[in-house]
């Protein structure tokens, strides 16, 4: 990929990018949540993002989170429009025995957060984010090459013109060195559907 046509929102402090390598050395007290049970809001996170108009296509990228090691360090894929509207994959680590892997979908100023518990042995995921207009599928691979359904969903403001990409955070009192590779945008990989039909409207 082109990462010269990436932009950066809230740029992080201390980063390396080469031509097909990414390294974000996260800051402390950084996140993206909003609002849902814990009423608090965080939306300073450093967010590396491609522009696109384009309604299908599939975005795959590696992550290397060998040096996380606080409790909710994580780096993954986003997809922020602004403060209210995004949505997040990452590998969050909890503990020494095991780590969240997990999503966010915000809407409006609402967050979700949808998980299962993985070994803490686990140190790299691959994500692939595919779009079919204003609707997603986020789904993880530990090879890059088989990949498995995390979650499907609408994104209210998610037509048009979008941004995705990459994102890392310590949303404690943290810091480590989180490594993006293999970042390849494709045809969609998400299929059409081809069971119940639409209801008519």
């Amino acid at each position: 990929m082109n990462m010269a046509a990436f932009q950066w929102t809230r740029e992080p402090a201390d980063f390396r990018l080469a031509e097909d390598r990414l390294e974000i050395t996260t800051r402390p007290h950084t996140d993206l949540w909003q609002r849902t049970y814990y009423h608090f809001r965080n939306d300073n996170a450093p967010v590396f993002q491609l522009e696109t108009d384009e309604p299908f296509f599939s975005f795959v990228v590696r992550t290397d989170f060998a040096h996380s090691h606080h409790r909710f360090d994580q780096c993954g894929i986003v997809l922020y429009l602004d403060s209210e509207n995004w949505l997040k994959a990452s590998v969050e680590y909890e503990n020494d025995q095991f780590q969240h892997l997990g999503s966010v979908v915000t809407n409006n100023g609402y967050s979700d957060w949808a998980t299962t518990e993985i070994d803490a042995s686990v140190s790299s995921m691959w994500y692939r984010l595919s779009r079919r207009e204003d609707d997603y599928r986020i789904e993880c691979s530990t090879d890059g090459e088989t990949f498995r359904q995390m979650r499907i969903c609408h994104l209210v403001h998610g037509g048009g013109t979008i941004r995705f990409g990459v994102y890392a955070c310590s949303p404690e009192d943290s810091s480590f060195t989180a490594v993006f590779t293999d970042m390849a945008l494709t045809e969609c990989k998400w299929q059409a559907h081809d069971g119940q039909q639409p209801d008519e409207v």
